[in-house]
C-alpha cells in the first residue's frame, strides 16, 4: 500500500516544487517505509510527483518509478491475480513492466481491466503528455482530486486534508472508470478529462453498461472542469458477472424452509444443510472465499530472523495479519478461514473496539513500546499506564466486547494451537474528541455524515490496535504491528445483511430485494471504501477486503438471491444465509446465529456524544477548526 499523489501545474506563476505541509505529512503516515518525489517539467505545465511505500512485497521499491523513456508511475495497489506474478514478486514493478508495454489506449485499458486485487493509479505517459489516473471498480483504494485556480491548478491524492476556515475542496474520484487528461492541451484551453467507463460483457457479447453516466460522474466539479466521454468509445472490462437476478417458480415459503416464526438455532442452519445442492453450494463458497483469504495473508513480507528467546515468551513472536473483530459472523468466518492459511506458528491479532464513558482507557501521550526483532515489548512506563486503565474499568460489557470475547473462545476451540491475540481497544470520550479533532477528520473528509463519522473513528482506533492483551492469568500493554488487516465489508451488501433489506423484501419482494443489492455495490466505492482505505491506511497498515475479491463476488453474483438470503426465515438465520451455513461447516457455534449488529452500536461509538442524530445528517464534529494536525504528531502515532 502507498500514499501517491501528483500536484499539477499549468502556468509559471503557480509552479512550485514542493507539496503543502499538511498533504506530505499524511501522505508519510500511509507509506513509512520509503518517501520520494519526483518533477517532471514541460513549457506548459509541470507535474510533481509524490510516492510513499508501505513495503509489504517483494523488493521494497521506491515510488514515483520512471523508465527510460520518462514514463511515471504511482501504484497504490494489490494484484491479487488477473495478471501473471508470484507470491513474492513486487506488483508495482510487475505493473509497470506490462504498463510500458503497452503501445496504445486499448493496450492500456485491457491491462487495468484485467487485475484482480484493489487499487488506484497515476500514470504519466511522456510521448503524449497524457496524465491517466482511477480506481478500480469497487473503489478500495482511495483517490482524491481537488480543482483550482480556475482549472490552472489540479491535485490527485490518496488523502486530501482540510485547512482552517476553507470549505473542502477534496472529492472521491468516481470509480466509474478511468480517466486521461492531455497536459499540453489543457495548458492552452480549458481542463477536459476523458473518460472510460466500466461495462459488462454479457454471454451474449451485449455491453451493459454500469451507471457511469457523465451528468454524475462530474457532479461535484467546478464548472471549469469538463468530463467527456473518450472519442473511440473504449472501455475497462469489468472482471467480475452481472447479478442474478432470476427469481423463483415457487414461493420460497414451499421449499421447506418454513421455519420463520422459530428462534433461530444452530440446528436449524443444520436442517437446512441436508439439503445435497446446498450443501454443495455453501462448500463452493468455502473454496472460492478460502482462497481470497489465502491470497490476502499470504502476499506480504514476513521476517525470517527468529527473536530471541526472552522476546519470543513476552509477546508469542509476531503477528503480521490482524482482523477487525466484533465477534460476529462476518469477522469469524475470515478468522476461521485465515488460520488455514496462516503459519501456525504465527499468532494473529483480534483487534476488538469499544467506546467507554467513564475513565480515560489510555493516556493520549504515551511512550512508544520498545520494539525487538518486531516482536512488540512494551515499556514499563506504556504497561503501567494501560495497567492501571485496565484496572479503572474492570468490565466493558460493550456488545462487540461481549460477542468478541464469546467469539475467541471457538476460535480457541477450532484450533487450541494457535495463538489467538485478544486485543481490548478502550476508547475514552475524550480521547475521541481530541484525534477526532487533529487527525481523524481529516481522513473522513470528503465524506461527512454522522454514520461517516461513527464508522471512521471506530475503525482508525480499531486500526491503530492499542489496546491490552487480555488472557487467562493477566493483563499486558500490547500495541499490533500487523501492517494487513482483514476486513468484512462486502459481507453484508451482498448478503441482504442490513435491516433495509428485510424492510425492501417485506415491501417489494425478491425483486426488490435484489434492486436494493445491485445498488448497494454499485454505491459501495462511494459510501465505504475511499474512506476505509484513508482510515486503516493512516498507521501505516493495509486494508484487505476478502468478501470483496473479484472471484468471490462473481461467485455470489451467479447465485440465485435464495441461495444468499432467505428472509423469510428469522433474524440471525434468514439474513447472510450462505454464510452462517459456511460458518457451521466450518465448525462455529454461537456465533453462526449472531444477528447482525452495525459498528456503531455494537461498539458503542454511537451513544457517546449526541443521541439525537440521524446517520445521514452531516456532521458538524468533523469539521476542522484548527492548524493542530501536524503538531500532534508524536501523539496518534501507531
Amino acid at each position: 500500500m502507498c500514499g501517491i499523489c501528483c500536484s499539477v501545474r499549468f502556468s509559471v506563476e503557480h509552479f512550485s516544487e514542493d507539496l503543502k505541509e499538511n498533504v506530505l505529512y499524511n501522505l508519510k503516515r500511509r507509506g513509512p517505509n520509503s518517501c520520494k518525489q519526483l518533477l517532471k517539467s514541460d513549457v506548459n505545465y509541470q507535474c510533481l510527483f509524490s510516492g510513499h511505500v508501505l513495503h509489504l512485497r517483494g523488493v521494497l521499491t521506491a515510488q514515483p518509478v520512471e523508465d527510460e523513456r520518462g514514463n511515471v508511475f504511482l501504484w497504490n495497489g494489490e494484484v491479487f491475480g488477473g495478471i501473471k506474478i508470484e507470491t513474492k514478486e513486487n506488483d508495482t514493478q510487475v505493473m509497470f513492466k506490462y504498463l510500458s508495454a503497452c503501445k496504445n489506449e486499448p493496450d492500456i485499458l485491457s491491462l487495468f481491466s484485467q487485475v484482480q486485487g484493489p487499487w488506484s493509479f497515476i500514470y504519466y505517459q511522456a510521448s503524449c503528455h497524457y496524465l491517466w489516473f482511477g480506481r478500480d471498480f469497487f473503489g478500495r483504494r482511495s483517490l482524491l482530486w481537488q480543482f483550482s485556480n480556475m482549472g490552472k491548478t489540479f491535485c490527485l491524492s490518496s488523502v486530501g486534508p482540510q485547512t482552517s476556515g476553507v470549505a473542502n475542496p477534496w472529492h472521491e474520484v468516481p470509480a466509474s472508470g478511468i480517466f486521461r487528461i492531455d497536459l499540453k492541451s489543457t495548458a492552452n484551453s480549458r481542463c477536459v478529462l476523458r473518460f472510460y467507463p466500466w461495462k459488462y460483457i454479457s454471454e451474449g457479447n451485449m455491453i451493459e453498461e454500469c451507471i457511469n453516466n457523465l451528468t454524475q460522474v462530474s457532479a461535484d466539479l467546478p464548472t471549469f472542469v469538463s468530463v467527456v466521454a473518450n472519442e473511440a468509445k473504449l472501455y475497462l472490462e469489468k472482471c467480475i458477472v452481472p447479478l442474478n437476478t432470476k427469481l423463483p417458480q415457487t414461493p420460497l415459503e414451499t421449499q421447506g424452509r418454513n421455519i420463520s416464526s422459530v428462534p433461530p438455532t444452530r440446528e436449524k442452519l443444520q436442517i437446512i444443510l441436508t439439503d445435497e445442492h446446498m450443501k454443495r453450494v455453501v462448500h463452493q463458497f468455502i473454496d472460492v472465499l478460502g482462497t481470497a483469504v489465502k491470497k490476502r495473508v499470504s502476499y506480504l513480507h514476513r521476517d525470517k530472523n527468529v527473536a530471541p528467546d526472552e522476546v519470543s515468551k513476552a509477546c508469542a513472536g509476531k503477528a503480521n495479519v490482524a482482523i477487525l473483530f466484533s465477534g460476529g459472523i462476518d469477522s469469524m468466518v475470515i478468522a476461521a478461514l485465515a488460520d488455514r492459511h496462516i503459519p501456525l506458528d504465527e499468532p494473529i491479532d483480534l483487534l476488538n473496539v469499544a467506546f467507554v464513558t467513564k475513565e480515560k482507557s489510555k493516556p493520549t501521550s504515551y511512550k512508544k513500546p520498545e520494539q525487538k526483532d518486531h516482536c512488540v515489548v512494551p515499556s514499563a512506563e506504556f504497561s503501567k499506564d494501560v495497567a492501571a486503565v485496565v484496572g479503572s474499568i474492570p468490565d466493558v460489557n460493550v456488545p462487540d466486547r461481549v460477542t468478541g470475547r464469546a467469539g475467541l473462545k471457538e476460535l480457541q476451540a477450532i484450533n487450541p494451537s494457535r495463538i489467538w491475540n485478544f486485543i481490548e481497544i478502550n476508547v475514552s470520550l475524550e480521547e475521541l474528541q481530541k484525534l477526532r479533532r487533529t487527525q481523524i477528520c481529516h481522513l473522513v473528509q470528503p465524506l461527512n455524515t454522522v454514520l461517516d463519522d461513527s464508522i471512521g473513528c471506530a475503525l482508525w482506533f480499531a486500526s491503530r490496535g492499542i489496546g491490552s492483551l487480555v488472557t487467562k492469568n493477566e493483563v499486558k500493554s500490547y500495541q499490533s504491528h500487523a501492517k494487513v488487516i482483514l476486513t468484512g465489508i462486502g459481507a453484508d451488501e451482498q448478503l441482504a445483511g442490513y435491516s433495509r433489506h428485510r424492510v425492501r423484501f417485506q415491501r417489494l419482494g425478491l425483486e426488490g430485494l435484489i434492486e436494493e443489492i445491485a445498488m448497494e455495490l454499485r454505491r459501495i466505492s462511494s459510501r465505504n471504501l475511499g474512506r476505509d482505505d484513508r482510515v486503516i491506511g493512516d498507521h501505516g497498515k493495509e486494508a484487505r477486503f476478502p468478501f470483496l475479491d473479484e472471484n468471490v463476488v462473481s461467485f455470489l453474483n451467479s447465485l440465485p438471491i435464495w441461495e444468499k438470503a432467505d428472509l423469510t426465515l428469522p433474524r440471525g438465520i434468514g439474513e447472510k444465509l450462505i454464510l452462517r451455513l459456511a460458518a457451521v461447516e466450518l465448525g462455529l457455534t454461537s456465533s453462526a446465529i449472531l444477528p447482525k449488529r452495525a459498528m456503531q452500536f455494537g461498539s458503542r461509538i454511537a451513544k457517546m456524544e449526541k443521541n439525537n442524530e440521524k446517520a445521514s445528517d452531516k456532521c458538524e464534529r468533523l469539521q476542522f477548526t484548527s492548524l493542530e494536525n501536524v503538531s500532534f504528531e508524536k501523539e496518534i502515532k501507531s
